[in-house]
């Protein structure tokens, strides 16, 4: 496979090498090292937006507004949304076009469905991957709308820059978001389906929470609160506006190279532990984690001297 071509390609904006390089950063191809080192070089430029929050608060509808606002810009956008895996197949339940059809057609806009695979999170395992396939590919924005799952939701904020926390009236979610604890990784608020009874109450029951979890010094961010319709592009435009706000003022502050820094560290410790775990795995094979765990039973040696036996033999280090 030509990798070198296939990058080269995506950079000149044609979907096909886009979905082709998504596609093997998502499946762990044996090119996968040879794909993100190639595209190393050329991310770090996008902006990176997450969407997250209960089924039934419009995250989809009010990612295709925002998509719509960003274009009338002139900015070049990409999606994510992380859909829940198949259990059969392991692919995305929710096609790329059944969600956002009004921007298929628009070479402005790249649009992927990623499956979550299982893993416990709202993310796709792979999606910090493909967020830099998008970067590369010159996608100005990028914005990642993550599957309601509750607490798990907070994992949008490891990997986006800003993070919009969505709530509609008359749905419990103001309460349920603090159990959830995603008032705690909001950067923007969105109370969708403001035309509904309750919409005013529920932002000011955010302001009262916001409120109470109050601790910031002079001149740290106040995440807003921005009430919409999006199913008819009402408020959308002042969305984008706190968004680029705080865009704004976390390059201002150094905010966001300590996000991107964060958001590194936090890959690398996964992709390291994914790595140790499958050597683990390959122990069984030759019996060295039985015997060690036979030791244990024995009485012949503790867990945490076996763990040290392990790494040791892992690492090399023993």
């Amino acid at each position: 496979m030509d990798v070198p071509t296939l990058v080269e390609q995506a950079r000149e904006g044609r979907p096909r090498a886009v979905a082709r390089l998504i596609s093997l950063v998502e499946g762990a191809s044996p090119h996968l090292r040879e794909v993100m080192a190639a595209l190393a070089p050329l991310a770090g430029n996008a902006y990176v937006v997450g969407l997250t929050g209960s089924p039934g608060v419009g995250k989809s509808t009010s990612t295709s507004a925002l998509v719509s606002a960003y274009r009338r810009a002139g900015k070049r956008v990409g999606v994510l949304a992380v859909d829940p895996s198949s259990p059969f197949s392991g692919g995305a339940l929710l096609g790329d076009r059944i969600r956002m059809s009004e921007h298929v057609c628009d070479p402005g806009v790249y649009i992927r469905s990623m499956a979550t695979r299982g893993h416990l999170g709202g993310l796709a395992w792979s999606a910090p991957q493909a967020i830099r396939v998008l970067d590369a590919a010159g996608c100005e924005v990028i914005l990642v709308e993550t599957v309601g799952v509750g607490q798990s939701e907070v994992e949008i904020a490891s990997q986006a820059d800003t993070s919009v926390v969505l709530l509609a009236p008359g749905m419990g979610d103001g309460i349920q978001a603090a159990k959830a604890g995603i008032l705690e990784i909001g950067d923007v608020y969105v109370v969708n389906k403001a035309d509904r009874d309750g919409a005013d109450a529920t932002v000011r029951e955010l302001n009262h929470m916001l409120g109470l979890g109050e601790s910031r010094g002079p001149g740290a961010w106040r995440p807003p609160i921005v009430k919409t319709v999006a199913a008819r592009g009402e408020g959308v435009d002042e969305v984008v506006e706190a968004l680029e706000k705080h865009r704004a003022w976390m390059a201002e502050n150094g905010v966001l190279t300590a996000r991107r820094t964060a958001r590194a560290a936090h890959e690398v410790e996964t992709i390291a532990v994914t790595a140790l775990r499958e050597r683990i795995a390959d122990l069984h094979g030759d019996r060295r984690l039985d015997a060690l765990a036979e030791r244990i039973v024995a009485g012949r040696l503790d867990p945490y001297a076996a763990a040290d036996e392990l790494v040791a033999g892992i690492t090399g280090s023993g």
